[in-house]
């Protein structure tokens, strides 16, 4: 089995194309090699034409060898995630019932992209209106985990996490507005960072959403941020632009006050391999000189509740008006999930959305910590045909409790793996940090993988996967 060139980093392809080591059209090849391999067990893309990427390969490799790269990410392979708009390119948003009218223009993330260089070698797959953690959508055919094929990836960026870990090359951007992609992330065994709210600027912006990379090394995202982050005029909620400095990530935790969180508050009960492996993982923060300490959950389960409600409401109003036969064709579970919405009154979504100034004054109490560390999600990847880990759509969000606050505080926070369940699957650490100080997470994140133990080897390359 060849494809070598697809597990290389982005910080290895960058370094190697700007020393005349390797070409993008190479690189391009093997990761297309590798996705026509995996595709039919992973179902992890959309609208994947592999012509359209060797066009853009050969068009890189043009620009290195005239010496006039658009970046020192040019060529890089990079999957952009089906709700972030392309040019050119229908959104389904994940369901039968999406309009398929080719997308006018390219959202912020996918322009900063194009600008840098970077190869789009496709879209990756979301679940209907990217409103589950899970890679079940009534329009993509089911994504499945690389690590387990009867295990979900996770969502709403399903087939993002799926990719990053299968190999489809480096770089692979999603989106979070309660942990679409640190949830992924930690049941894919990948890195990923969901920045400060208007860090990433992201069209159309909503309370909560963010844009994010996607990759299997800190490093990889840190690279990624340097052009993600520029600013774009289209994002009405961003913060202003800041020239963060990105790739310093050398550091260390001595000295850093920590709070430990092993239970979110709400929701499901974290299960005890996840709690095992995440007091592990502050443990190595604790030898390298932090000061770890247990902290309380702030959130509730009336917040989870309130946000349940006014996310029914919000997207009962953006359904109701579509005829009888497009709504018919939604997943069912989020049909049976919305409805009750239609009978809710005023007071039921104002108390709903009074919960998430409630999480943002609570969240405020933890300022005193430099980071907080936490599961990223109570449970490991549950089965694939699941729409959520307790597969009940009036308690959807059991499975959110330690991610959808930081949506709302708009603190940054990643997700690193951290350690594996007896079956092999992975388990995410999510790392927290202030308000705006992304750096600080990053740099936590870069300290602990290489303070970890050794990872497994990448499920592509196990047997089971090779046929």
């Amino acid at each position: 089995m060849k494809e070598e060139l697809a597990d290389l980093t982005g910080v290895e392809l960058a370094e190697s194309f700007a020393a005349g080591k390797l070409s993008p059209v190479e690189v391009a090849e093997d990761v297309l090699a590798r996705a026509e391999r995996l595709e039919p067990h992973l179902c992890a893309t959309y609208a994947l034409e592999p012509e359209a990427v060797r066009a853009q390969a050969k068009a890189s490799e043009a620009r290195w060898h005239k010496g006039t790269p658009l970046s020192v990410i040019d060529g890089i392979p990079v999957t952009l995630k089906e709700l972030i708009a392309t040019k050119g390119t229908p959104k389904p948003v994940g369901t039968a019932a999406g309009d398929m009218t080719p997308q006018t223009h390219d959202a912020p993330p996918a322009q900063r992209m194009r600008e840098a260089g970077a190869v789009l070698l496709a879209k990756t797959t979301v679940p209907d209106y990217g409103m589950l953690s899970s890679g079940l959508s009534s329009f993509h055919k089911l994504a499945r985990n690389p690590w387990d094929l009867s295990r979900n990836p996770g969502g709403s960026s399903a087939g993002a996490g799926a990719a990053a870990a299968a190999g489809y090359g480096p770089f692979h951007v999603g989106t979070d507005i309660g942990g679409s992609v640190r949830l992924p992330a930690g049941w894919c065994g990948i890195f990923a960072h969901k920045p400060s709210n208007g860090r990433i600027p992201i069209d159309p912006p909503y309370i909560g959403r963010v844009a994010g990379p996607m990759t299997r090394t800190v490093a990889d995202a840190a690279l990624m941020m340097t052009h993600l982050s520029l600013p774009d005029r289209r994002d009405f909620m961003d913060l202003p632009y800041q020239e963060l400095p990105w790739r310093q990530l050398e550091g260390d935790v001595a000295g850093l006050r920590i709070g430990l969180m092993l239970e979110a508050g709400c929701g499901s009960p974290t299960e005890p391999e996840v709690a095992e492996a995440v007091t592990e993982a502050a443990r190595l923060f604790e030898h390298g000189g932090a000061v770890v300490e247990p902290v309380e959950p702030f959130m509730t389960p009336d917040m989870l509740d309130g946000l349940d409600r006014f996310w029914r409401a919000r997207f009962h109003a953006e359904m109701r008006d579509l005829p009888p036969e497009k709504y018919g064709l939604i997943l069912e579970y989020i049909r049976k999930w919305v409805e009750p919405a239609a009978h809710y009154d005023g007071m039921e979504v104002y108390t709903g959305f009074d919960q998430i100034i409630q999480m943002r004054e609570r969240g405020r109490a933890y300022n005193d910590y430099d980071l907080l560390l936490s599961p990223v999600a109570p449970m490991p990847a549950f089965p694939a045909e699941l729409a959520s880990p307790v597969n009940d759509p009036m308690r959807p969000f059991e499975h959110i409790g330690f991610t959808v606050p930081y949506n709302m505080t708009e603190q940054p926070a990643s997700s690193i793996n951290c350690g594996y369940t007896r079956e092999g699957l992975p388990i995410g650490l999510q790392i927290v940090g202030r308000r705006f100080e992304d750096m600080a997470v990053l740099r936590a994140s870069a300290w602990y993988e290489k303070a970890r133990p050794a990872q497994r080897p990448w499920p592509c390359r196990r047997e089971a996967m090779a046929d």
